[in-house]
């Protein structure tokens, strides 16, 4: 008997504990956290995300070589990520004695050219002085020859046919000389104008030679930060660093000009018809929560393109320019943005999660003390979490959150 008692003790004390427990569970399920209406300005907004970019900005290229296949450059000196510099600054140099040495040999090259081209002039001139001359004495040799024909009447016939003989060599001797006299004159032009386009050819690849030297360094075009270009190794994104070799072209170094920045962002066609030209955004770093900046939109993309999810689907570039300057705000940083679509001055604001819709009402549930009441409110313009109430509520009551939670509960 005395052991059934306890039992039975025992079972009521659980039973008591249980009920207690469901009894705290119960009371604890229906508390909700509250809020205070107060009177403030409500602004509606779209988030966006973006990324910050430069106004000012120029990229520096790895130099494209005139005349050369080589496609591989070696950079010898490169600007510290992050340095400020000048315009005219020295940023990259590359490696540039293959460049050197190619323009010393094709000065060489012309050098030697240009002294062909003089002793082959001075030869043409000398070989034209010769043929002047002997084409003179053919001249004199055919006159005398000539004269020697008026005599003929006073010789006898073996000595005429001597000066008739005599006369034809040196009206032969005559003609070929002045055959062969422009050959002569066209064939020495021809060899020096030969001499002329090689030593031409030797002076363009001496100039490219030294143009290619002088693109080996590449100064700032304008006053700027240094950022330097992220590549792929090895399926790794690294900074290019002195030393590596890097093909022509490739970009190596932005300089960008820190006091006028920009965030690029995307947005919905769904939403674009809600955004115009000097709407006012907030602009926050997702690397840096503490900063902050102003900004205006400055310029929508009147074309859309085709989103990466839905070929349906159309999304359109906005350009927010940021209003002051940090050492942080840097390019290539993502950004959140809030731009705000419309502004109510002094208007009552509740969280979103106090209204309550029944059919074609909107309630809201005042607690004044331990009492609870459900107000019937005239709902205003909305955002993502608050809600203007434009009547039915006064400033400073206290409504319950959360209450469509509650009701299904």
């Amino acid at each position: 008997m005395a052991a059934a008692a306890l039992l039975l003790a025992a079972a009521g004390a659980g039973a008591a504990m249980l009920a207690g427990r469901s009894s705290g569970e119960s009371t604890r399920g229906r508390r909700h956290s509250s809020s205070t209406v107060t009177r403030r300005d409500f602004v509606r907004s779209l988030r966006l995300a973006g990324t910050v970019e430069a106004v000012h900005a120029t990229t520096l290229f790895a130099p494209r070589l005139a005349g050369q296949n080589t496609n591989s450059l070696v950079i010898t000196r490169l600007a510290k990520a992050g340095s400020i510099v000048k315009q005219g600054d020295l940023v990259v140099e590359f490696d540039r004695q293959e460049q050197l040495k190619n323009a010393l040999d094709r000065r060489a090259e012309l050098n030697d050219l240009e002294q062909q081209i003089r002793k082959k002039d001075a030869e043409a001139r000398a070989a034209r002085a010769r043929d002047d001359s002997e084409l003179k004495q053919a001249e004199s040799a055919l006159g005398r020859a000539e004269l020697e024909m008026v005599k003929n009447e006073m010789l006898p016939r073996i000595q005429v046919e001597k000066n008739q003989q005599t006369l034809e060599e040196a009206s032969a001797k005559l003609k070929q000389l002045k055959a062969t006299y422009e050959l002569k004159r066209r064939a020495a032009a021809a060899d020096l104008r030969i001499l002329e386009i090689r030593r031409d050819r030797a002076g363009n690849a001496m100039r490219q030679a030294e143009t290619n030297a002088e693109k080996m360094s590449i100064r700032a075009p304008l006053d700027g930060l240094i950022v330097i270009r992220t590549v792929w190794k090895t399926n790794t994104p690294t900074e290019v660093q002195e030393g590596e070799e890097v093909r022509s072209g490739m970009p190596i170094v932005d300089v960008v000009d820190p006091a006028a920045m920009r965030v690029r962002a995307k947005v919905s066609q769904a939403d674009i018809n809600e955004l115009t030209v000097g709407q006012s955004v907030r602009i926050g770093l997702d690397a840096y929560p503490d900063l902050s900046f102003g900004g205006r939109v400055a310029q929508i993309s009147p074309i859309g393109v085709l989103s990466s999810l839905s070929p349906k689907v159309r999304t359109f570039v906005v350009l927010i320019n940021v209003e002051g300057s940090h050492p942080n705000l840097t390019p290539d940083l993502t950004a959140s943005l809030d731009i705000e679509l419309s502004r109510v001055h002094a208007a009552l604001v509740v969280p979103r999660d106090a209204l309550r819709y029944e059919e074609d009402r909107v309630l809201v549930r005042v607690q004044r003390g331990a009492e609870e009441r459900d107000q019937p409110v005239t709902v205003g313009p909305l955002n993502a979490h608050e809600a203007v109430v434009a009547s039915g509520l006064e400033e400073g009551a206290t409504v319950l959150r959360n209450i469509n939670m509650a009701v299904e509960r």
